[in-house]
């Protein structure tokens, strides 16, 4: 599993998750675009130098995530700039330290998608994609990942994208703490929810549950850098 971060007492958390659990779970560093408004004045240099610090780690981190923009946290124009400029400072990191970076792309895919080629990124995975999906050609064709979780389960849109994908491009996720309807309805979101999205994807491809997790699996190596 890799346990994304928020800001940098996140990072720190799942630093300690991963060396607590050494070979099951790694870490992705990084400063979600929800948490931009509530920085302190130096919290950006902060988490850049941590992350410089800790990023060469490779036994513990895998991915700066999850990072990205979302306009509906940057209503004013200063609170929009200030997520381009910490998305690009996040960019920027996973180019100087070859990682793979996860993105939150809600409502603002086509702007990341055309900032993505002037970084030398080492793999990309949009983390729960949802649109558009004139957006998927390019990320297929790019070799990216997307990662869908839960609402694969019951939401429509979201099977949408699942028959739209190949399975070499698709990854799993819970996204939790998040809390989701459907047969999810009131349930704490945990790791365990995972074989069920599995299911899902296996009914909507019309493939075994077997073949989607080993798909799976191998196109989480390949991202991450992790040998079984």
């Amino acid at each position: 599993m890799v346990s994304n971060s928020m800001n940098l007492e996140s990072c720190r958390g799942s630093l300690k998750l991963a060396e607590e659990h050494g070979g099951l779970v790694f870490a992705a560093l990084g400063i979600h675009p929800w948490n931009v408004n509530d920085f302190g004045p130096a919290e950006l240099e902060q988490t850049v130098d941590f992350i410089l610090e800790k990023g060469a780690d490779r036994k513990r981190v895998v991915a700066i995530g999850e990072v990205g923009l979302d306009p509906q946290y940057a209503k004013r124009k200063q609170q929009r700039e200030l997520q381009v400029k910490v998305f690009r400072e996040m960019l920027r990191l996973a180019e100087k330290l070859a990682l793979p970076i996860i993105v939150h792309s809600r409502w603002s895919a086509q702007k990341i998608i055309d900032a993505l080629p002037s970084y030398r990124l080492n793999g990309v995975l949009w983390h729960w994609f949802s649109s558009p999906a004139d957006v998927l050609p390019r990320i297929v064709d790019r070799g990216d990942y997307v990662s869908e979780g839960p609402p694969a389960v019951f939401s429509p849109r979201i099977q949408d994208v699942v028959k739209l994908l190949p399975l070499q491009n698709l990854l799993t996720e819970t996204d939790g703490p998040v809390r989701f309807y459907g047969p999810f309805k009131d349930r704490f979101t945990t790791p365990a929810f995972i074989p069920e999205v599995v299911r899902a994807i296996a009914e909507i491809k019309n493939v075994s549950e077997g073949d989607v997790a080993d798909q799976v699996m191998s196109n989480y190596s390949r991202l991450f850098g992790i040998k079984f």
